[in-house]
């Protein structure tokens, strides 16, 4: 029994499924989940035609493309709400035809657990052999004065109602400088908002290599629509205003809204009363590598055990739990592999893309490892110069005693799609040798990778 259809519970349902095991999904809101439905695809979605706009309007002369003086370029805002639905319901509707064509009992309704293998959803009761949490998370708020009344006006936004405002703000002020932050920032300036991202660390994406967190400031900071405030300390909302703090002095800031973006919690309703640990956090504590929970045939899966909070991280882990599930049962063909969470790449959609995975150099050197790294810059790739954007780098980090890969971090445009080459090299154990010799096709962005490793391998650059 999985409880959750979000991208983490359909995957690990559809592979009971093929597994031969009976199996039922409950889901007591949208088929997809946080990331179909509020999170990943409509944000992507946004974020793609705001990229649109912002080439059209400010890089289009650049590539020989004349608009005439009289010509107007606006957005239309209720469009692009409507693709964005549009695609919400074509991928929604997609995971219930998965679920029947893969001949899965699904319930919709709120699920209550009685005990670890009973479950309540509209009045009746069902019972599972394992039992499989992906109940996903919601976002975060701060309780600072004026917050819950700016909330109630609608002034105050989450990452869910940024999602579906009913007008394109000329001004927005959001609170946290991490992933979401960011790519709202990002996403809200392409279409020419005024953006303030107010950040409380001294940087922005502070769990990034230093290079990565360092370029995207430079280049957010380079648009003349978007100011980085760090070291704000946060001091409450007065009506339209944020109230915050900087250097000792106290500053008001106007704007149509306010966004926060300060993580997200677990959503473990209905299932705190059977003995789940739990983490100071309130994520359903994961007992080993297998997504198990300290009761043993009880697994979370997804934003609801914190691990990782991203929607490929969910999947994986719910292919694995199913395994390990089919494994005791006796499935012959079950598989039998555990999460390893050094190997799993990140991503950030803003504009420039960012792709991370492994180890950052900070780490490196906290922990005493004998690495070596090189960034070759996408300024020297013939693809990136064509495209007209040579924003960023590819940094490669490997270990000296047997120079497998132990970190890469890309920032510049399509770095989300490059990453997985280093994922399976990670994933394999792979040399750098292996990397500078596999052949890079030319034109690509990835050649960096190719030539960043080269380097590494030989000490010398070949087009740099």
């Amino acid at each position: 029994m999985v409880v959750g259809a979000g991208v983490g519970g359909y995957v690990a349902a559809i592979k009971a499924a093929n597994l031969g095991l009976k199996t039922l999904i409950i889901e007591k809101g949208a088929y997809g989940g946080v990331c179909l439905n509020i999170g990943c695809i409509p944000t992507k979605t946004l974020l793609k035609s705001g990229k649109v706009f912002e080439q059209t309007t400010q890089k289009a002369a650049a590539f020989g493309i004349e608009i005439s003086k009289d010509a107007k370029i606006t957005v239309n805002w209720t469009k692009v709400m409507e693709r964005k639905e549009d695609i919400i319901k074509k991928l929604s509707s997609g995971v219930l035809y998965l679920m029947n064509k893969n001949k899965i009992k699904h319930l919709e309704g709120e699920a209550l657990a009685l005990d670890n293998h009973t479950i309540k959803v509209n009045g009746e009761t069902y019972t599972a052999d394992d039992l499989i949490i992906a109940t996903g998370s919601t976002p975060r708020g701060l309780n600072l004065p004026g917050f819950e009344q700016a909330q109630k006006a609608g002034f105050l936004l989450n990452s869910t109602d940024a999602l579906s405002l009913p007008k394109l703000p000329k001004k927005v002020v959001i609170i946290g400088g991490g992933v979401i932050g960011v790519e709202f920032a990002s996403m809200f300036a392409s279409y020419g908002s005024q953006v303030t991202l107010l950040q409380g660390l001294p940087t922005i994406l502070e769990m990034l290599d230093g290079d990565l967190s360092k370029e995207m400031t430079k280049i957010l900071s380079a648009k003349n629509n978007i100011t980085i405030v760090t070291n704000a300390m946060i001091k409450g909302i007065e009506k339209n205003k944020v109230v915050y703090e900087v250097d000792g002095k106290e500053v008001k800031l106007e704007a149509d809204y306010c966004l926060q973006s300060v993580g997200r919690q677990a959503v473990t309703t209905g299932f705190d009363n059977i003995g789940l640990q739990k983490t100071a956090n309130g994520y359903i504590e994961m007992a080993n590598d297998y997504c198990q929970t300290n009761i043993d045939n009880v697994y979370a899966i997804g934003d609801v055990n914190g691990k990782l909070m991203l929607a490929h991280v969910a999947s994986h882990e719910g292919v694995i739990a199913v395994n390990h599930i089919a494994t005791k049962k006796g499935v012959k063909h079950a598989g039998h592999t555990k999460m390893e969470f050094e190997c799993v790449p990140s991503c950030i959609y803003a504009s420039p893309e960012i792709a991370s995975i492994g180890k950052t150099e900070e780490q490196c050197q906290k922990e005493n490892i004998d690495y070596k790294a090189f960034k070759f810059p996408f300024s020297a790739i013939g693809k990136a110069l064509a495209d007209g954007d040579t924003h960023g780098f590819v940094k490669l980090i490997i270990e000296n005693k047997y120079q497998t890969v132990i970190g890469a971090h890309i920032i510049g445009n399509r770095a989300t799609e490059m990453i997985s080459e280093i994922a399976v090299a990670m994933e394999s154990e792979a040399t750098i040798a292996e990397i500078a010799h596999a052949i890079h096709p030319h034109p690509t962005m990835s050649e960096a990778i190719g030539e960043a490793a080269e380097a590494l391998l030989t000490g010398k650059t070949l087009n740099l």
